[in-house]
């Protein structure tokens, strides 16, 4: 598990509810969305196979509390492309009786597609305990970026769609989504995942979110910034080549016809290339204004172009490459 999601379980899993029946809701959408029935020497058991210690011992707490049952405990190590240890919980003895009372079955003993009914219908109250069920269950969050999400992995469609119900009525806005051949529930916006963070118990989860999430966005504006400067420097390295072209241009059409005042701005653009127009006024000798500078250049190609257009040749402007900005 990612390690911000271990801290969102620790920290919900040492919040107390407020009332039995929250402790309720919780405990049964954990068996819900991590556990199922299975038949044991002619007698039905429950199972939850859960991937956050505290939560077993939580799991087991609570059905000894509020239902008065016993449970068995066991530790699945990691296999395959399994990398964590499982922690399965086990109700053998009333675990026909459990399942009832926690809407495992319905009235004739089938086992429930969906949410339970009284999960559904669970007051206000009790809401937020049913997503933090599922997230002790089968819930992970990703940090801060284009990522970002708490993701829900439910047992079946009806109960992804019973999640995204659940979490409209409280206010978080989640979609259902069928991914790599699970039933997922998604809660993607940066507000609504603090929020529903906020809701389910966790505050220093959602100081942790907001301080990764601050941060990411600092980072963010300091890439754009220096992507901007970046064009701004190709953009100003291209018109500063463009200008010299003309330039380059203009003095080989105008040849000695030149007036003087015109010939030294264009020698001072073709002697710093790479200068703004400010800086060309501070190289000139007295000093020039930028105004001064750029009237100049703009006169000296303003006389090539027409004797080019009188001489039926390239302009100044059509001399420069097509790749780069003209002036």
């Amino acid at each position: 598990m990612h390690s911000l999601t271990v801290a969102v379980k620790d920290e919900l899993v040492s919040a107390l509810s407020d009332s039995t029946s929250q402790r309720v809701a919780e405990l049964s959408t954990i068996l819900r969305f991590a556990g199922g029935l299975h038949v044991i020497g002619g007698n039905i058991a429950v199972e939850v196979e859960l991937d956050h210690l505290e939560t077993a011992k939580r799991v087991r707490r609570d059905i000894r509390d509020i239902f008065g049952m016993s449970t068995d405990a066991a530790v699945m190590q990691p296999s395959g492309s399994r990398t964590h240890p499982l922690y399965v919980v086990r109700v053998r003895q009333g675990g026909e009786t459990l399942a009832r009372q926690t809407g495992l079955l319905d009235s004739k003993k089938r086992p429930v597609r969906g949410l339970p009914n009284k999960l559904t219908t669970s007051p206000i109250g009790d809401l937020t305990a049913i997503w933090r069920g599922a997230f002790l269950a089968s819930g992970t969050i990703s940090e801060p970026g284009r990522s970002a999400a708490i993701e829900i992995v439910a047992p079946s469609g009806e109960a992804a769609m019973a999640m995204v119900g659940i979490g409209a009525r409280i206010g978080v806005a989640s979609k259902a989504r069928e991914v790599r051949m699970a039933h997922r529930v998604m809660v993607r916006d940066g507000e609504a995942i603090s929020e529903l963070l906020t809701a389910m118990g966790a505050p220093g989860a959602v100081a942790e979110w907001e301080k990764l999430r601050a941060r990411r966005e600092v980072r963010a504006t300091a890439n754009r910034l220096v992507n901007f400067d970046d064009a701004n420097l190709r953009r100003s390295a291209q018109a500063a080549v463009a200008a010299c072209a003309r330039v380059e241009r203009a003095l080989e059409l105008l040849g000695e016809d030149i007036p003087e005042h015109l010939l030294y701005a264009g020698n001072l653009r073709l002697n710093f290339r790479d200068a703004s127009l400010d800086e060309l006024g501070h190289h000139a000798d007295p000093p020039l204004t930028k105004d001064a500078v750029a009237g100049r250049i703009r006169r000296l190609l303003a006389m090539a172009d027409k004797k080019a257009e009188d001489l039926g040749v390239l302009t100044t402007l059509q001399s420069v490459p097509d790749e780069l900005e003209s002036l």
